[in-house]
C-alpha cells in the first residue's frame, strides 16, 4: 500500500488521501481540503514552527532522543577530536571532508582575507565606548556589504566563493577589534603566520610584545567550541539567514539579521544566564537549596544550562566541552564557579525530578566558564558564538538559494482582528 495519511473531513463528510514522503505530508496538500468554492483551504498552525519542517537539508543531521549530532555525517564527536574548525567549516560548506593540499589551500585562503579595510576602523570608532560587542560586531558586518557590492551576485558561483571566504576570515577580526574598542585598546592587526584561533588570540589579547604567542591549549580549546558551535540545524538565527536570503538580499546583510537574532537571550545569551546562575547560588553548600527552589517552583527560579529543546538526552556537545574545560584550566587555574557546576551537575543527574524531565546539561553549562576563564567578558560571549557559526549560516544561506523548492518566505497567519468596519471622521469618534 502506498504511504499515504486518509483525511476524513468531518464537516463536509469528504475523504482525501495525502501522500507521505520522508515522514512528513505537504502542507500545500491540504489546501485542497474545502468547505465550499469560497473556501482559502485547510491550512496548518504552527507558533514557533515546532513541528514544521521548512527546508530539505543535507548538511546537519541531529537525533535528539539519542544525543547525536552529525555535521554532514560525521559526529561532532570525531571532528572534535581530530578536526580543526577551518576543517570544519570546509566540510560543512562543501560536503567532504578536505584532502591535505584542499586544506592547505582553504586555510591559506581565510588567512589571506583577515585584514579589515581601514575605513572599517573609522566606522568602529563612532561607537560608544560603552556599547555592547555584539551590537558593534553585527553593525560592522552589515557595513561589509557596502565594501563589496559584487557580493549582490548571489547566483554567480565564484562570488559566493569569495564573499564566503572573506566573511570566514573576517568576522574574527571584526569580533576582536569590537572587543578592543568595548575596553578602550588600540587594535590589533592579523598576524598570517598564526593558525586560525591562535591569531584570534592575538588580535584580542596582544599588548606591547613584538610577537604574540598564544598559549596551544587555549587556541585548541577554542578550535574545539568552535567546531561545537558551527552549525545546529535549523535554529532560530539559521532560519533567519534562510528566510532574510530568501529575498535574494547579499549574504552579508542576510548574516547581520542571523547574528541579530542569535544576540537574543534566548538564544545566544544562554551561557552567560549560566553564570549567573552560578554566582546567584554562590558555594557549593547551597546547591542543594537551590536544587529544592528550582523544583517547587519558588520565584520562577529556573535550571539554566539544562534540557534542550531537540536533545532529549545528554546533549553530545556538552560531554567534549567538559573534557575541554578540564584542560583549560590547567592553564588558567580553576574557576572559582566551577565546583559549584560540577556539584550542580551531579544532584541533578541523580534526581529523578530532572531525569523524568529530561533535563541534562548542554553545550552552554560549561561554555561559559571557558570563556570566563580565558578572559572574555560576558558581552563577548554571543560573539563568540556568532563567529564559527558563521560557516553554518553560509552553508544554509547556499543550499536555500539552490534549492529549486524555496521561494521567498512568506508564513500564511490566523486573523483574529475585526471584520471591515465603516471608518468614522476624527471629529465623530468617541
Amino acid at each position: 500500500m502506498a504511504d499515504t495519511l486518509s483525511v476524513v473531513d468531518n464537516r463536509t463528510g469528504k475523504k482525501y488521501e495525502l501522500p507521505i514522503q520522508d515522514g512528513t505530508i505537504r502542507a500545500m496538500d491540504l489546501r485542497q481540503i474545502k468547505t465550499g468554492p469560497d473556501d482559502f483551504g485547510m491550512m496548518t498552525y504552527d507558533p514557533a514552527f515546532l513541528n514544521t519542517a521548512s527546508c530539505r537539508s543535507a548538511i546537519t543531521y541531529i537525533d535528539g532522543d539519542k544525543g547525536i549530532l552529525l555535521y554532514r555525517g560525521y559526529p561532532i564527536e570525531e571532528l572534535a577530536e581530530h578536526s580543526d574548525y577551518l576543517e570544519t567549516a570546509y566540510l560543512i560548506l562543501f560536503g567532504e571532508l578536505p584532502t591535505a593540499s584542499q586544506l592547505q589551500a582553504w586555510t591559506h585562503e581565510i588567512t589571506i582575507h583577515t585584514m579589515l579595510h581601514e575605513n572599517v576602523k573609522k566606522f568602529m570608532d563612532g561607537f560608544q565606548y560603552d556599547a555592547h560587542p555584539m551590537g558593534i560586531f553585527l553593525s560592522t558586518v552589515g557595513v561589509l556589504s557596502t565594501f563589496y557590492p559584487d557580493a549582490k551576485q548571489i547566483f554567480d558561483k565564484g562570488s559566493r566563493l569569495h564573499q564566503t571566504r572573506r566573511l570566514i576570515a573576517k568576522v574574527p577580526s571584526i569580533a576582536a577589534y569590537a572587543f578592543r574598542h568595548s575596553i578602550g585598546r588600540p587594535y590589533i592587526y592579523p598576524d598570517n603566520e598564526l593558525s586560525f584561533t591562535a591569531n584570534f588570540l592575538n588580535m584580542l589579547f596582544k599588548m606591547t610584545e613584538l610577537k604574540y604567542q598564544p598559549n596551544p591549549v587555549l587556541a585548541r580549546a577554542l578550535d574545539v567550541l568552535f567546531i561545537l558551535h558551527a552549525d545546529h540545524e535549523q535554529n532560530c538565527s539559521t532560519s533567519a539567514m534562510r528566510n532574510i536570503g530568501s529575498s535574494h538580499v547579499d549574504p552579508y546583510s542576510a548574516l547581520v539579521g542571523a547574528a541579530a537574532a542569535l544576540y537574543g537571550p534566548l538564544h545566544g545569551g544562554a551561557n552567560e544566564a549560566v553564570l549567573r546562575m552560578l554566582k546567584e547560588i554562590g558555594s557549593v553548600d547551597r546547591v542543594p537549596e537551590f536544587i529544592k527552589r528550582v523544583k517547587s517552583g519558588e520565584g520562577g527560579v529556573r535550571l539554566m544550562g539544562f534540557g534542550h529543546r531537540v536533545y532529549k538526552s545528554y546533549d553530545p556537545r556538552a560531554k567534549v566541552i567538559k573534557r575541554i574545560a578540564d584542560l583549560v584550566f590547567t592553564v588558567t587555574g580553576r574557576n572559582p564557579l566551577l565546583q559549584i557546576a560540577l556539584e550542580l551537575e551531579r544532584i541533578a543527574l541523580q534526581d529523578e525530578y530532572f531525569i523524568s524531565r529530561k533535563l541534562y546539561p548542554n553545550v552552554d553549562f560549561y561554555s561559559g566558564l571557558i570563556y570566563q576563564a580565558m578572559g572574555f567578558p560576558v558581552e563577548m560571549f554571543p560573539v563568540l558564538f556568532a563567529i564559527p557559526r558563521t560557516a553554518g549560516w553560509i552553508a544554509q544561506w547556499e543550499e536555500m538559494l539552490l534549492d529549486q523548492e524555496q521561494k521567498i518566505a512568506r508564513p500564511r497567519q490566523i486573523y483574529t482582528g475585526p471584520k471591515v468596519r465603516e471608518y468614522v471622521p476624527r471629529d465623530k469618534r468617541s
